[in-house]
């Protein structure tokens, strides 16, 4: 017999397997010569109040085995004659499409403007190091998509879009741990997600898919409202039945191309602002009553959201343990993201700070980059304070809402440096007393979040994609273009590799549902 059983328990007592033995017994009244099995079916902790307890749900096998949590899918080789599917972009959308297109008989060709995922960590190390920016392979381009390098969270809030079960069983699958099935904010860690990233890739090619890196989009040549054919790296030119555009919110030439091929797209709200580094200790006190470096407890993290004149300012992105990484794409702007590796281990607690942009908050509103436009010049003007370097603006907490210069700062996990900077000369008045305020607000609900001990980093403004590309919501098909799909971040579809995974997923669905219905 198999059940399930709900209880909760202080974290010491989360981490002794004798002790949850005998709980299990005790609560489902069984006797100690009877067989039994567990483990972990969700958990989560509570820290609302001083007596810190753990959310524990189990399965209990009593006198039987444990199944498998899941059972891996197979992915055939596909036969000669299958039709293509030709997918621009090898995040988590791409990536995940591609699966799926192989098990929906299509084989599918990738073209990745960046490098392989290991051959990508040498272009990051120069950017950290150097300075040396490299457009087509960084932090938001290359295998795997922006979140193979900062972190791999795996929390969503989009159960309504699809099969969330499905999209974590495929990571634990391809090499990620089944704890990423349990708990209830589950992340992979950059130091593992490249060998992941590898598997998938190993896994379309044995089953007959393509993956092309450098492999740049130049043009589109369209006839009849039909993409015929997809230009490369400005020279070759590839015929195709159906594209899928899956290439991030940070492909601001895909957005130029699509505009100059009279292919329609829209502003789209998104949100910027900054990203705050404590030290996880402080975190941990102020999220565990005291309690830090706590060997029965995870690195704490929190979440906040506030409304400021009538818009929302919330944290983003929270990094327990984490590291503040340059994410910049082009070489005269500054751009900040956060990532930790698998154990959370790093001494600084990071989290971007933002406030909701819209497109009203500008006058031009027929302009569909009037968002993009103004996420471009906080970052460029981020670039010209930091001296045109790589360097980040920087001021302590506590001066950022005074409004005053910081003279001395206690440190920061991004290594290409800082400079100190009055971020009230780079913000515009909407955003900067929004995040002022916003900041007075946490305090409130965190006392303590407000110190000098805390450095603002600025920018945090790649959160979502500030463009739109339309489509069906019932085909996944641009409204205009008959064999154009464009899915999820850089469409405006998603956010995050759970939600981008599953766009990829429905989008082959629906592909394959056309198919058979032709």
């Amino acid at each position: 017999m198999i059940s399930v059983l709900d209880f909760t328990c202080s974290p010491e007592e989360a981490k002794d397997d004798a002790h949850l033995e005998k709980r299990i017994r005790k609560e489902l009244q069984l006797a100690q010569n009877q067989n039994i099995a567990f483990r972990w079916r969700k958990r989560s902790i509570d820290a609302r109040q001083k007596q810190i307890k753990i959310n524990a749900s189990m399965e209990v096998a009593i006198d039987t085995a444990l199944a498998p949590r899941f059972h891996p899918t197979s992915f055939d080789i596909l036969p000669k004659e299958a039709p293509s599917v030709h997918i621009i972009g090898a995040g988590p959308a791409g990536l995940f499409a591609a699966l799926q297109a192989i098990l929906q008989g299509f084989r599918p060709i990738i073209f990745e403007r960046g490098k392989d995922v290991r051959s990508r960590r040498r272009d990051l190390a120069k950017l950290t190091k150097e300075h040396l920016l490299n457009p087509e392979s960084n932090y938001c381009f290359g295998e795997g998509g922006a979140g193979t390098y900062s972190d791999g969270k795996l929390y969503t809030r989009s159960k309504k879009r699809g099969d969330v079960q499905k999209v974590l069983e495929w990571l634990v699958q391809f090499g990620a741990t089944e704890d990423i099935l349990v708990d209830a904010h589950p992340h992979i860690g950059t130091n593992k997600l490249p060998q992941l990233i590898e598997a998938i890739r190993a896994q379309i090619i044995v089953s007959g898919g393509q993956i092309n890196f450098e492999n740049k989009i130049t043009d589109l040549l369209i006839q009849e409202k039909k993409i015929t054919h997809i230009q490369v790296n400005y020279k070759e030119k590839i015929a195709v039945e159906k594209v899928i555009l899956a290439t991030g919110h940070s492909a601001r030439d895909i957005f130029a191309l699509l505009h100059q091929k009279n292919i329609e797209i829209k502003a789209k709200p998104f949100a910027l602002g900054v990203r705050v580094e404590h030290t996880q200790a402080y975190i941990d006190s102020l999220q565990y009553h005291g309690r830090h470096n706590d060997a029965y407890l995870p690195p704490a993290s929190y979440s906040l959201v506030t409304q400021v004149d009538n818009r929302g300012v919330y944290s983003f992105c929270m990094c327990p343990g984490g590291i503040i990484a340059p994410c910049a794409t082009a070489p005269d702007e500054v751009v900040t993201n956060g990532w930790s590796p698998s154990k959370r281990n790093n001494i600084y607690a990071n989290s971007g700070i933002v406030v909701g942009i819209e497109p009203t908050d500008f006058p031009d509103l027929k302009n569909p980059f009037v968002c993009l436009n103004f996420q471009k010049e906080i970052e460029q003007k981020c670039w010209e304070a930091a001296g045109k370097t790589q360097k980040v603006p920087a001021q302590g907490l506590q001066d950022f809402v005074n409004g005053q210069l910081t003279t001395h700062f206690p440190r920061s996990s991004y290594q290409p440096g800082f400079t100190s900077v009055n971020l009230k000369d780079i913000f515009p008045d909407f955003v900067y007393r929004r995040l002022c305020q916003a900041f007075i607000d946490f305090n409130r609900k965190m006392p303590g979040f407000i110190t000098n001990d805390a450095v603002v980093h600025a920018p945090e403004s790649r959160t979502s994609s500030p463009v739109l590309i339309p489509r069906d919501p019932i085909t996944f098909q641009h409204l205009q273009i008959k064999n154009l799909y464009p899915i999820a971040e850089g469409a405006g579809y998603a956010g995050g590799i759970v939600s981008a995974a599953i766009d990829g997923i429905n989008c082959l669905e629906k592909i394959a549902q056309t198919h058979l219905s032709v």
